[in-house]
C-alpha cells in the first residue's frame, strides 16, 4: 500500500477526534441531537484549522444511518462512502477553480431533485470567497429558501470578501488557531500511535513553527521524520527550521546583563554561523524573555517550563525593567528586519540597542542604594542625627550612572523636609541680603511644623494657585523683582510652607475664624467701568456670571455712557457663539450689582482694535512662560539637569507664578 502522509492519515473522522474547536463541535452536536438544523453553515478560519474536516463530519452526521448524539457511526454505508469521496449526494466544490455563474447554476438545478441515497443533499463549497459576483447573486434565492433536503456548508479563509447578503443567510462559525500546547499534545499522540521515537523539545519547536495550523504541524512532522531517519530529534528539527539553540540565548542574556559588548557581538556571530535564521534568533530571544517575566511575577510557573533552573537564575539576575526593555527591542527588531540593510545587520543593531538602553540590573541597584549629596549642602550634626544613617559613595569621573543612581535611590529614602529646605537655602544664597531673606523663610518652616498646623479652610487658595498669600513678606518681595539667584531658595521654602501636615481636629476647630478673615479679605471696592479696568472687573464678577462668563471674557470694552448707563462691548467670534439675550441680561444685572447703578449692555462686532480679557490673559501667560524659561536658562541647577539628561524644557510645562495674582 502506498504511503499516506500524516496530515491525511490522521484527519479526524469524528467530532471527538477534533482538536481545539470545542465551541463549534458543541454547537453542531447539540443541533444534530435536537434536530435544530440550519440550512446553510459558514466555517471561517485560517489554513489547517479544520474547516473542510468539520464539513465532512457534519455531512456524515446528517446522512448517518446510526448516529449517536450527533456523532456519525463511521461504519455504515453512508459514512464509508462519504469518507472515500464516493457519495453521490455529498458534493464538494472548489470555488477557486469553479468561480463562474455556470458552475453555480448547475449546482442549483441539481439541488431541486431529491437525494438518491441519503436523507440530505449536502453541498460543501470550499474557498467560497473566490466565487464571482454574479455567482453569488445567482445562489442568493436558493441559499435563503432551499428545499428541505438540501444543506449548504461553505468554507473560507477570507470572510471579508463574502458579500453580506450571503453572510446574513448563513450560520457562521469562526474556527480558532490552535495553541502550541494543543498541537504538541496531538503530535505526541500521533507519534505514539506510529511508534516513532521523538524528543519533546523538537516537537515543541514544530508546534510553534506551525503557527496554529494542525495540517502545517503534521506536514513539518513528516519532514522532520524524513530528515531524522525515522526519528524526531531536536538537533535535526533546529537545523530544518533554522531555529537557535536555547543555550545560545541563555548566554546572550547573561552577556546583556553583564553589559559586555565585545562578548555579545562574538556570540551573535557564532549563533549566525551555526545556520540559525535571523528572525528565529529574535523570536527565540523574545520567547525566553516572556518566560523570564512570567517566572519573576509567578515563581511557581517555572515548574511547567523547560530549563527551570536556568530560567530562575536568569530571573534573579535580570531586573524587571531589563526584561521588559529587551522584549520590546526583540519583537520590534524582528518586525524591522525587512527594513534593515541586511538581516544580519538588523540582528546586530537590535542587540546593540538592548545594550545601549540597558537599565540597571538587580545587582547594580542593590549596590547603589545610597543618596549622593552635593558638596555645597552642609548639614549640622544635630540635623544628621535625625536622618537615617547610610554610607555616602562619592561619584567617580568615569561613573556614567552616578547622578542617575542618586536620583533613583533618593525616592527610596525618607527625607527630613526641614533639613532639605534649610540646606537648599544655604546652598542658594550668597549675599548678606539673601542670607537675611533665607533666614526669614527658614523660620517660617519651623513655625509651620506638624505640631502647630496653619489655619486653612475651604476658602483658602490652594498651594498651586497663583497667589502669594502664603509667602513670607521678604520672599514675596523677591518674587516681585524676580531675582534668579534667590528663586530656587524661595520656591523650596514655599513648598514646605504650603503643604504642612494638618491635624483634622484642629483644622475643624479653627474653621469659623478663618472663614471670617477670608471673607473680609475678598471684599474689594468696585472699579470704574473703563478700558483699563474692564479685564479686572470681568475676573472679579466671573463667579457670578455662570454660563455668561465666556461672553464677558471674549468681549472688548468699546465705551461707557455714564448718563444713560449703556456699556458698549465688541464681541469676538468666540463670544458670538454664546451671544444670547438671556446671557446679555445676566451680564447687565451682574454689572449693575457690582457698580451700584443700572448698567445696560449692548454688543457689536469686534473691530480688532481693543483687547479682550481672554486675549490679555493669554498674552500675560505667554510673557510669564518666556520669563520662566529665561530664569531656567540662567539657573545653575536647571542647567545641570538639562546637561545630565540631554533634554530641553517643554515650554508648555513652565508655569511662572504671577506677582500680581
Amino acid at each position: 500500500m502506498a504511503y499516506q502522509v500524516l496530515a491525511r492519515k490522521w484527519r479526524p473522522k469524528h467530532f471527538a477526534d477534533l482538536v481545539g474547536q470545542e465551541h463549534v463541535v458543541g454547537a453542531l452536536r447539540n443541533a444534530l441531537a435536537q434536530g435544530r438544523l440550519h440550512h446553510a453553515y459558514l466555517l471561517t478560519g485560517t489554513r489547517g484549522v479544520g474547516k473542510t474536516t468539520i464539513a465532512r463530519i457534519l455531512a456524515k452526521s446528517l446522512n448517518c444511518e446510526h448516529p449517536d448524539q450527533g456523532e456519525p457511526c463511521g461504519v455504515c454505508a453512508q459514512c464509508v462512502q462519504i469518507d472515500t469521496g464516493r457519495h453521490v449526494d455529498v458534493v464538494e466544490i472548489d470555488a477557486a477553480s469553479n468561480t463562474g455563474i455556470d458552475n453555480i447554476r448547475e449546482v442549483l438545478e441539481n439541488a431541486q431533485y431529491a437525494p438518491s441515497m441519503g436523507r440530505y443533499k449536502v453541498y460543501i463549497i470550499d474557498e467560497v470567497h473566490m466565487l464571482s459576483k454574479s455567482a453569488f447573486n445567482a445562489m442568493l434565492k436558493t441559499l435563503e429558501e432551499p428545499p428541505e433536503h438540501v444543506k449548504f456548508i461553505l468554507a473560507t479563509t477570507d470572510p471579508q470578501k463574502v458579500p453580506v447578503t450571503v453572510l446574513s443567510r448563513c450560520l457562521q462559525f469562526v474556527l480558532r488557531n490552535m495553541t502550541p500546547q494543543q498541537v504538541l499534545g496531538h503530535l505526541q499522540y500521533v507519534l505514539g500511535q506510529e511508534h516513532i521515537a521523538f524528543e519533546t523539545v523538537g516537537l515543541d519547536l514544530l508546534a510553534r513553527a506551525a503557527n496554529g495550523s494542525m495540517r502545517d504541524a503534521l506536514s513539518l512532522l513528516d519532514q522532520a521524520i524524513a530528515l531524522g531517519s525515522g526519528q524526531v530529534q531536536e538537533a535535526t528539527v533546529r537545523q530544518m527550521l533554522g531555529a537557535v539553540d536555547r543555550q545560545f540565548v541563555y548566554r546572550l542574556l547573561e552577556t546583556l546583563a553583564a553589559g559586555d559588548a565585545q562578548a555579545l557581538m562574538q556570540q551573535v556571530r557564532q549563533i549566525l554561523a551555526e545556520g540559525a535564521g535571523f528572525g528565529q534568533v529574535l523570536q527565540e530571544l523574545a520567547l525566553v524573555l516572556q518566560q523570564l517575566a512570567l517566572v519573576q511575577m509567578l515563581p511557581s510557573a517555572a515548574d511547567e517550563l523547560a530549563d527551570a533552573h536556568t530560567l530562575q537564575a536568569l530571573a534573579q539576575r535580570l531586573s524587571a525593567e531589563q526584561i521588559q526593555l529587551f522584549y520590546q527591542c526583540a519583537i520590534h527588531g524582528k518586525n524591522d528586519l525587512p527594513l534593515a540593510p541586511d538581516e544580519q545587520a538588523g540582528v546586530m543593531m537590535t542587540m546593540l540597542r538592548m545594550l545601549a538602553l540597558r537599565p540597571l540590573g538587580v545587582a547594580e541597584v542593590s549596590a547603589n542604594q545610597q543618596v549622593v549629596l552635593p558638596e555645597s549642602v552642609h548639614v549640622s550634626v544635630s540635623e544628621q542625627s535625625s536622618m537615617p544613617a547610610a554610607p555616602q559613595v562619592a561619584p567617580t569621573p568615569n561613573s556614567d550612572n552616578a547622578s542617575i543612581q542618586a536620583v533613583e535611590t533618593a525616592e527610596m529614602r525618607p527625607v527630613n523636609t526641614q533639613v532639605v529646605a534649610e540646606a537648599s537655602l544655604q546652598a542658594a544664597v550668597e549675599t548678606p541680603a539673601q542670607v537675611d531673606r533665607a533666614a526669614t523663610a527658614a523660620s517660617a518652616v519651623v513655625e509651620t511644623s506638624a505640631d502647630e498646623p496653619p489655619e486653612y479652610d475651604e476658602h483658602d487658595l490652594p498651594p498651586w494657585d497663583d497667589s502669594l498669600a502664603h509667602y513670607p513678606a521678604d520672599v514675596a518681595h523677591d518674587m516681585d523683582v524676580f531675582e534668579p539667584e534667590t528663586a530656587i531658595a524661595d520656591v523650596a521654602a514655599h513648598e514646605v510652607i504650603a503643604a504642612p501636615v494638618v491635624d483634622a481636629s484642629e483644622s475643624e476647630a479653627k474653621k469659623p475664624e478663618t472663614v471670617e478673615t477670608t471673607e473680609a479679605a475678598v471684599d474689594v471696592p468696585a472699579l470704574a467701568l473703563n478700558a483699563d479696568n474692564w479685564p479686572h472687573i470681568v475676573q472679579h464678577i466671573a463667579p457670578q456670571l455662570s454660563a455668561a462668563r465666556m461672553l464677558a471674557q471674549h468681549a472688548a470694552f468699546a465705551g461707557f455712557d455714564a448718563v444713560s448707563g449703556e456699556l458698549h462691548l465688541e464681541i469676538t467670534h468666540e463670544g458670538k457663539v454664546i451671544e444670547d439675550r438671556h446671557y446679555l441680561n445676566k451680564l447687565s444685572d451682574t454689572l449693575s450689582a457690582y457698580t451700584g447703578r443700572p448698567v445696560h449692555v449692548t454688543v457689536q462686532d469686534w473691530q480688532g482694535e481693543m483687547e479682550t480679557p481672554h486675549a490679555q490673559a493669554v498674552r500675560h501667560e505667554e510673557e510669564r512662560r518666556e520669563q520662566g524659561l529665561q530664569i531656567l536658562q540662567q539657573d545653575e541647577v536647571a542647567q545641570q539637569l538639562t546637561s545630565l539628561f540631554e533634554g530641553t524644557w517643554v515650554p508648555e510645562s513652565v508655569h511662572l507664578k504671577s506677582p500680581s495674582a
